[in-house]
Parts: C-alpha cells; sequence; structure tokens
C-alpha cells in the first residue's frame, strides 16, 4: 500500500483537453524541479503540488510556510491533515491530492507511472489531473516519449545537472568518507550497517521510509549539525531528500519488491546516487560491504543520466461501478487496449476487496451502491503494520461492520486501540512496530468516521509524536556511541587472538565479551553487524577447539543423574541442551541428535550422541522394567504372543475396546501367564499399574509423541490428580498413554476408573442406581461432576430432588447381656415343665417350640431379639424349623404406648401445624442407568428390575408375594441337583454340638436341647 493513500480524496480532473499549459520538466537529480515548481505555484493565487512521499511533503510544506506562513498552507497526506480556514496551496502526497480546481497542479518524480505497486495512481495523474492556468510534470528524462503520447499539446523543458557524479568503486565500510550515506535496503541491514558504524566512526543517523516525519526530521538533525558524519538510509532518501551528502555507497544492488527478490535497475539507482552532491558541489558513488561491483554500462549511464525510455506505464481504470462488488471488481480489473498502458497487478485495496466480498457478513449489507462505495474506501484502508492479508481483511470487516451499522466507529472502541499503543518503553523494534500500528488510526482519524475527528486527529497525532521521540532516543542510544570499539580495533590490529570461557560459558576476545558457549554451540553475541560476527567467529573456532575436547571428556564421564530429558524430548546436562531425542525403529528404541558444532568436530559429536543414546537406553531400561520383561518372555506363545506385543507397542496401556476380541479368545491360562508379568485385565484399559507412576508416565509421552511424529508433545498431567480437564483438540489417545479414560469433561486416570468399576458392578445398573459416598470418594467429585463422568462413561443420570431425610434417635435398645439373661430364664422354666411331667419320652420339637413361644411371647419385647449373628448355628437351625404359634400374632399388633415410634407422634393432629409450617430441606439425587450400546446379535436378557414394590423404603428387598410372607429377591430357593434339574425330595437338616467332656447344665437351656437333639 502507497505511503500517505487517502482514497476519498481525488485530483483535479480536468481531463487530458483541459485549459492552461502543460509543460513536463525532465532531467536527473540535483537539477532543481522541485525548487523550480515551488516558485510557479506560488507565483499563482491557488495551486496543488502532488509529491511521492510522506516525508517529502512534510519538507516542502515547512520550507513554503517559511516563505508565506502557516495560514495559508495545508498539508495532506494519509495519516496528518493540516488545513487552515484559508488554504491556498496544497502540499500532500500523490495519492491524497484534494480534489479542486486550483490555477497551479504539480506532480513530482512522474516516472513512477511504471512503478508496479503505485504506478496507477501516478499515470492517473498524469492522463486527468490539471491545473486551470498552469500544470507541471516533474521527473526523469525517460518518461519523454510517454508524456509525448498520452499528454497533447505538452511541453518539455530539459534542466541540467548542476555538479558531477563520480563512480569511485568499491570500499569497506570501514574506509567510507565522511559525509557519507550508506544505502540499505532492509531493516536488519540498515540497523547492522549503523552498529557497525558506531563502533569504528563513533556513530550514525538512521532514516528510513517508515519512519515518521518527527522522527526522520530528529534524525538528519543529527546528521547535518555534524553530531554524525554518516547516514544509514533506505531507497527513501531517492524520492528529494535535500541532504548534504559527498558520497553514496550501495551496500547491496538487491531489494525485495513486496513480491520477490529483484536486482535494481540502472534508473533506480541513479535516482539514489544522485543525493550526492547537492548543487554546485560534486558527488561520488560506489558499492561498499557485501556488493557486487557494477559494471561499466550501468555506471556510464548513471554518470551521463541516458537511459532506455519507458514503454509501458502502469495504468488502472478510474471509472469503477458501484452497483455491486462484482461490478467494482470487474471494472477494476478491466483492460485497456493503449499501447502505452498495461493493467496493474491487484493492489492490497483490492486484495482486500476481493477477500471481504468473500464473507457473507460483508455481502449481507451490500443493499445499496453507497454500501458499495463505502466498502471500496474501507479496503483502501492501507495496511501499514504489513499483516498477512488475512489479518489486515479482518480489520477491515471490523470497520466496515461498524459504519454500516452505526454510521461511525465507536468512541470507546477505538479509544482502547489507540490506548494500547500508547506506551513510549521497548527497544527499537518495538517502538517501530507502535508506531506503524498508529499509522493506521491516524488515517482513521483524517476520514469522517469518527464523531470528534478534531479530538482523534489530535489523540493519534499526540501518540505518534511520543512513539517518534521515544524511537529517535533510541535510535541515538544504540547507533550513535562516541566511544570507539575496543574489540574491533584489536581484531583489525592483531593477527590472532586469545579467547577464554569462564564457568559461566561466557567466551572473550582479548578480555572482550563476544558470546556464549551452550553445551557444544557457540552463540556469537548478536550486538554485532554480520561482518563483525564473521570476524569474531573465526578468530573463536581455533580458541574454542581446545576447550570442546575437553568438554565432550567430562560429559562423557558424568553419572546419569546429571543428565535428564524435557517433556519435548530434548536432553539436557544440567541446564545445557546437548541434543535431542529422534523417532527410532520401534518406540522403546529412540535415536539421538546432538547439538554439537561442526568446528567441534566430528568425534567431539560422536562422544556426546554415544554418551547420551547410554542415558536414554538405561533410563528406558529402568522405568519400563516390566515391559521390556514381556518382551523377551520367550514361554509366551499364540495368543498371548501376540496380545504381548500389542501391549508393548502401546507403551503398556491400551484401552480393552481395541482388543476387546483378543481378550475374549484368551483362555485362563494364557491370561495368567500375562498376569505373571502384572498386567492387569480392567474393565475398560489393559494396563501395568507399575507403567502409571509419574516417571514412567512422562517418559512414555514423549516416547509415543516420537512415534507419533508429532511436532509439539503433550504435557504430563501433574502427579497425583484422580481426574483432569478433558481438553479438546489433544492428540488422539495422549490421555490414554498418560494414563487417563475420557469421560464427559474430564478425564479419570484408569487405576481409579476400574476400582469405580468394581464397585459398580456391584450396583443394579439397569434398573438404576444412585451414587454412593465411596464413590464419590474415588473420584473427589461433586455429585454433579460424577454425573458428567457417568455420562461419559455410557450411563444415563436421571436427576431428581426429594426431601432431605433427618438422622431420628431411636430408644436405646437392649444388650445382648439383657436378652440372653432374659431369653435363658423363660426357656428354662418352659423346659423344665415338660421334663418334670412325667417320665415319658418327650420329643425335642416340643421342647424346641416352647422356647421359642417363651422368646416370643415372654420377658423380651420383639423389637428386642438378639442379633443373627449373635445367635448359634444350633439356635438357627433350629429357629428355622420351628412354626411360628399362631398366639404370637395378636399380641405384635398390640403396641406398647411407651414404644411409640417417633413417625406416630409427628402423626399427631395437634403437632401437625407446627409440621406444616416447618421448612422442608430438599437434596438432588441422580439415578444411573446403563445405557447398551445397540448391537445386533444381543441375546434377551432376564428383566431384573424392581415391579411392583412397595414404597421407597424397601431398599434392596425384593417384590412380596401375594399372599404375603417373606421378600422375593433376596433368598435362594430349592438347590438344583446334578444337571441342573430343581431337587424337591423331602430333606431333613440337623445341627450337631461339639461334644463336652463336663455334665450338661440342667440350668441352660440350650445345653438341654442340644443333649435331646443329640440323643434322637
Amino acid at each position: 500500500m502507497p505511503d500517505g493513500y487517502l482514497p476519498d480524496s481525488g485530483p483535479n480532473r480536468g481531463g487530458p483537453n483541459g485549459g492552461g499549459r502543460i509543460t513536463a520538466v525532465l532531467g536527473p537529480t540535483n537539477t532543481g524541479k522541485t525548487h523550480y515548481a515551488i516558485e510557479r505555484m506560488l507565483a499563482h493565487r491557488t495551486g496543488v503540488i502532488g509529491l511521492p512521499l510522506r516525508l517529502l511533503a512534510r519538507e516542502i510544506y515547512d520550507r513554503i510556510v517559511a516563505l508565506r506562513g502557516p495560514s495559508v498552507v495545508a498539508l495532506v497526506t494519509g495519516e496528518e491533515r493540516i488545513v487552515p480556514d484559508r488554504a491556498a496551496y496544497w502540499v500532500s502526497t500523490v495519492e491524497a491530492m484534494p480534489e479542486m480546481d486550483p490555477d497551479f497542479l504539480a506532480v513530482d518524480e512522474i516516472q513512477l507511472c511504471a512503478d508496479p505497486e503505485r504506478g496507477h495512481v501516478f499515470t492517473d495523474r498524469l492522463l486527468n489531473a490539471r491545473g486551470r492556468h498552469e500544470t507541471l510534470f516533474l521527473g526523469a528524462e525517460t518518461m519523454r516519449p510517454a508524456i509525448a503520447a498520452l499528454v497533447p499539446r505538452v511541453q518539455f523543458l530539459k534542466r541540467e545537472r548542476f555538479s558531477t557524479l563520480t563512480y569511485t568503486g568499491q570500499k569497506k565500510i570501514s574506509r567510507t568518507r565522511p559525509r557519507s550515506a550508506i544505502v540499505g535496503f532492509s531493516v536488519e541491514n540498515v540497523y547492522a550497517i549503523a552498529e557497525l558504524l558506531r563502533r569504528q566512526k563513533g556513530g550514525a543517523a538512521v532514516v528510513m521510509g517508515a519512519l515518521s516525519p518527527r522522527t526522520r526530521n530528529a534524525q538528519v538533525e543529527l546528521y547535518q549539525n555534524g553530531d554524525v558524519d554518516y547516514l544509514v538510509a533506505t531507497d527513501a532518501i531517492g524520492m528529494g531528500l535535500n541532504l548534504d551528502i559527498a558520497h553514496v555507497g550501495f551496500s547491496s544492488t538487491v531489494k525485495f519488491d513486496g513480491r520477490r527478490m529483484r536486482h535494481l535497475a540502472p534508473t533506480e539507482l541513479a535516482q539514489i546516487a544522485g543525493r550526492a552532491g547537492r548543487y554546485m558541489a560534486s558527488g561520488t558513488f560506489g558499492v561498499t560491504g557485501e556488493a557486487s561491483p557494477l559494471d561499466e554500462e550501468t555506471v556510464e549511464s548513471i554518470e551521463q543520466s541516458r537511459f532506455l525510455p519507458l514503454r509501458r506505464l502502469v495504468w488502472r481504470n478510474g471509472r469503477l461501478e458501484f452497483g455491486s462488488a462484482q461490478r467494482l471488481l470487474a471494472s477494476l480489473e478491466q483492460h485497456t487496449s493503449n499501447e502505452w498502458l498495461s493493467r496493474a497487478r491487484d493492489a492490497d485495496d483490492v486484495l482486500a476487496l476481493k477477500a471481504l466480498s468473500e464473507r457473507p457478513e460483508v455481502t449481507d449489507r451490500l443493499t445499496h451502491p453507497q454500501r458499495v462505495r463505502l466498502l471500496w474506501d474501507v479496503c483502501r484502508v492501507p495496511d501499514f503494520r504489513s499483516l498477512s492479508g488475512t489479518e489486515h481483511a479482518h480489520l477491515l470487516a471490523q470497520i466496515f461492520d461498524f459504519l454500516s451499522d452505526r454510521g461511525r466507529i465507536p468512541d470507546d472502541w477505538l479509544a482502547v486501540q489507540v490506548r494500547r499503543l500508547d506506551r513510549p518503553q521497548g527497544d527499537i523494534d518495538t517502538l517501530s512496530k507502535r508506531l506503524a500500528y498508529i499509522r493506521t488510526w491516524t488515517y482513521v482519524a483524517q476520514r469522517a468516521w469518527v464523531d470528534d475527528e478534531k479530538h482523534w486527529r489530535g489523540e493519534t497525532r499526540a501518540v505518534e509524536d511520543r512513539l517518534s521521540d521515544a524511537l529517535h532516543g533510541a535510535l541515538t542510544q544504540r547507533f550513535v556511541d562516541r566511544r570507539t570499539s575496543v574489540l574491533m580495533r584489536r581484531l583489525k590490529d592483531r593477527e590472532s587472538l586469545v579467547a577464554e570461557v569462564n564457568d559461566k560459558g561466557e567466551v572473550t576476545v582479548e578480555g572482550e565479551f563476544v558470546g556464549r558457549l551452550e553445551g557444544f554451540r557457540f552463540r556469537i553475541d548478536k550486538t554485532g553487524s554480520p561482518d563483525e560476527a564473521k570476524t569474531v567467529r573465526q578468530a573463536s573456532e581455533a580458541a574454542l577447539r581446545p576447550h570442546f575436547a575437553l568438554k565432550a571428556d567430562r560429559c562423557y564421564n558424568a553419572p546419569d543423574t546429571e543428565f535428564d530429558y524435557t517433556e519435548q524430548g530434548g536432553l539436557m546436562w544440567g541446564d545445557t541442551a546437548l541434543g535431542k531425542l529422534v523417532a527410532g525403529p520401534d518406540p522403546l528404541s529412540p535415536g539421538v541428535e546432538p547439538f554439537v558444532d561442526e568446528e567441534a568436530g566430528p568425534e567431539v559429536a560422536e562422544k556426546v550422541r554415544r554418551r547420551l543414546q547410554h542415558f536414554i537406553d538405561r533410563k528406558i531400561a529402568s522405568l519400563f522394567e516390566p515391559l521390556l520383561g514381556l518382551r523377551k518372555d520367550e514361554t509366551l506363545t499364540g495368543l498371548a504372543k501376540g496380545f504381548a506385543f500389542r501391549l508393548v507397542e502401546a507403551l503398556g496401556v491400551l484401552p480393552r475396546q481395541q482388543v476387546a476380541a483378543d481378550v475374549k479368545a484368551l483362555d485362563q491360562e494364557a491370561r495368567g501367564a500375562l498376569r505373571k508379568h502384572g498386567i492387569r485385565f480392567g474393565q475398560y484399559t489393559i494396563f501395568m499399574p507399575a507403567l502409571l507412576k509419574p516417571a514412567p508416565t512422562r517418559l512414555r509421552l514423549v516416547l509415543w509423541s516420537l512415534a507419533r511424529g508429532l511436532e509439539t508433545f503433550p504435557e504430563s498431567p501433574p502427579p497425583g490428580l484422580v481426574t483432569i480437564p478433558n481438553v479438546e483438540g489433544t492428540p488422539e489417545g495422549s490421555y490414554t498413554v498418560s494414563g487417563y479414560h475420557r469421560a464427559g469433561s474430564r478425564a479419570i486416570r484408569i487405576d481409579m476408573l476400574e476400582r469405580l468399576a468394581d464397585q459398580i458392578r456391584g450396583e443394579d445398573s439397569r434398573a438404576g442406581f444412585e451414587a454412593k459416598a465411596d464413590m464419590l470418594s474415588i473420584t473427589g467429585m461433586t455429585l454433579d461432576q460424577f454425573a458428567d463422568l457417568m455420562t461419559g462413561l455410557g450411563y444415563t443420570a436421571e436427576k431428581g430432588e426429594r426431601p432431605k431425610v433427618k438422622a431420628v434417635e431411636k430408644p436405646r435398645e437392649a444388650t445382648a447381656e439383657e436378652i440372653q439373661a432374659a431369653a435363658e430364664k423363660r426357656a428354662a422354666e418352659e423346659a423344665a415343665k415338660l421334663l418334670a411331667g412325667d417320665d415319658a419320652e418327650v420329643p425335642p420339637q416340643a421342647v424346641v417350640a416352647a422356647v421359642t413361644a417363651a422368646i416370643s411371647e415372654g420377658d423380651v419385647p420383639p423389637a428386642e431379639a438378639a442379633p443373627a449373628e449373635a445367635a448359634t448355628p444350633a439356635a438357627e437351625s433350629a429357629a428355622e424349623e420351628a412354626p411360628v404359634p399362631a398366639e404370637a400374632a395378636p399380641e405384635a399388633e398390640t403396641a406398647d404406648p411407651a414404644a411409640t415410634p417417633p413417625e406416630a407422634e409427628a402423626a399427631d393432629p395437634a403437632a401437625a401445624p407446627e409440621a406444616e409450617s416447618a421448612p422442608v430441606e430438599m437434596e438432588v439425587f441422580y439415578t444411573f442407568t446403563w445405557r447398551p450400546k445397540p448391537r445386533g446379535d444381543r441375546r434377551p436378557r432376564r428383566d431384573n428390575a424392581r415391579q411392583g414394590q412397595g414404597d421407597a423404603g424397601a431398599g434392596n428387598r425384593g417384590p412380596r408375594k401375594a399372599g404375603g410372607g417373606k421378600p422375593e429377591g433376596r433368598f435362594k430357593g430349592p438347590k438344583k441337583g446334578k444337571g441342573g434339574k430343581r431337587d424337591d425330595r423331602p430333606k431333613s437338616f440337623e445341627a450337631r454340638p461339639p461334644r463336652h467332656d463336663k455334665p450338661i447344665d440342667p440350668d441352660n437351656p440350650f445345653a438341654v436341647l442340644a443333649a435331646l437333639k443329640d440323643k434322637q
């Protein structure tokens, strides 16, 4: 995008046949063409002059203000607009020439009509821009044939150079004479040359087209007042900057034109070389640095100002159609049949228009021609930031969105953009970028796109001035230093230099710091120029070679504890990177690539490589010992051997679903052989628990990433976490290798998942179950997080609410001793009655029935019956055989008022109002049900769902029979005989008490019962 582009302004289009005199003032540099144009403009009542650069426009503006005063002189560029009320003379860039009808109009450097990027703008001015009384086109003699063919009634005025220009050949920068300008074509080259001149000559001023006028003027002032004798510049000085320069040296004759690297044309070299020898003083030009000498033909052309005339000018249709974006693009891409004109390649504004016209959110707003014209104006906002086309198009889309919706750019949004750049701190590159960024908003502020144009012009200009001053200070601090460089002087005066390396790796040559030794690589100090770096490296290499050999010996003999690897595959010796891991023949056999400079020699490189390979091999053998043992086990055969191979290939962690068929095919003997190696066959993962520790996991991720060929390796999760976030976009399989299983929004550690699966296995997953406290404890999750986890595992989670049950204080229960004493007392009484009746033999069943009745209806209440586990096996057997007496039922229905449960008391009508007024606390619960995946071969299973159950308090009890009795489901039916058939034959059961040598205690009813049963 050209410098100073202002799209809504345009020149006076008087047409090629407009009135007034048209003159082409042609000639080489230093002929006074610009001075002549200023004189002619001031001779008229009004005038406009278009200049190729914003910097040059500012210089001419200052000159005219000095002659006529600021009240009648206006300055209009893309980022600057100074327009007094009585403005009569307008100074602007060619792109920003105002649309008016002046008495005088001039266009400088008209030969830029052939420029591939900006040529169409200059060609448009040549064909259409006219003054009412006088028009001047200033430029090189090469434009004569084209102007004569395209501009009728034009007159030519040739001007000769005031002084001579002589070629001096090639010289080193260190031998360049004072009052010289050295030209480079990249920022890096300009900075390097300026740094070299600072060390050798005391400093240099820097002038580049990207600098603001304020910074450029401050730098030029350093040169003009003699603070420095050298100027380092880009080709920006070739466009009319009038400086006191005696010699111009080209550090390169190749430049990047925005699309490709190319050699400068002789006319371009002459334009820059012509800055030497101002007015009557002769000048010289030559090459320096790495630039090749100019050939004789080029030198002769420059010295005598004889060049081939231009045959083609760059042109773009100026009659644009705004009916639609497609019609606008078609008009911009229109060709011409004129033999002197060729269609311009797509400039930045056309590329931006094409990009935006492909966005639906933009095309939907193009409802009428005014919107299309607005879009075109937005597309012509220059890309001062030099961003990618996509980023620039995104910014333009934002601006168009604001303008099409609101008609203005919001002040708060623009304030944020400007405020982020108002930071005059940082190095040269940082300040240069901020200065380029603020130019975009300075340009926007010049448009009628903001509510308060005056405020935003002042605001952006103030930020630009602050950044300009800071950049000038940074340039001066870095490139202007009157102290000569001790290092460069010694490199120049001495044939051999002595290099030393301290314990921090700092390398000094003759006591001066030149770089740093990082492992076996020498990092030269980046503050020097390329020429200095080359000399310093040559001097350092010879001195560092013995140091490399000694350091390699120390590295080879160092213990493994001094080495480590990074999560990105780097290999470290202490804090120094010595190499990196590379993929090997299999994941457990990676290779090593050492970081060793060629100057160290192949022996040093091989010794470092072997040491690093030994380290990583031993590390793998230590951390993956179970896996390596599995791979070496020759007793495994058949399916077990193949399964072991797959597990080794997966580095010890294998999702079960990937090998479900193989696992199913393994018999118990094969599984047992694999389990001997520590393999666990989990429900979700087949893994080795020993390899889930942090150290093996960290190394496994590195080896897996190497085998996958990933550029960026996933990091190992922090140790000790049961669950970690499930981040989208991570490489497939990385969570499994890390020892985690993805489930919902998080991933759970696979060993903890298997523990959870063990607990779930005991639940009725088809009828539904609730999360237990142990399940939440295992995962360390809240109930909602646990529900998300279960959903990720294939369960459905049904959320519900219910009143929260509070714990009720129960009355004290009788102790086991009290129950036992009461039971023995009553049983003894009943047994004594039966045994004392007569001498006839009493059936033991009668004794059992009597004792049972005594226990159930006697001194011990039913609620205080002894726990089941407190009963002896003999008593349990007897209780199963004894029938329940019918007379016990009525007593069971009689309720003791003192034993009324709390629930019954709450039913009291008097207490009802109080119960209703108390707030009911609710709790959230989830019911989890297995959601099986659809399978065509799934066999029907018996429904285990509890149907016909009573209240929710029934717990795990089965459904009741229709006629009452014991609940079904938890009690086993009759045992089956051989062949799986039901055995309905009557059976008898007996419990034999242990024999005792002591006589039977007649006071112990249970002893009496046992003796009677043993007698039968």
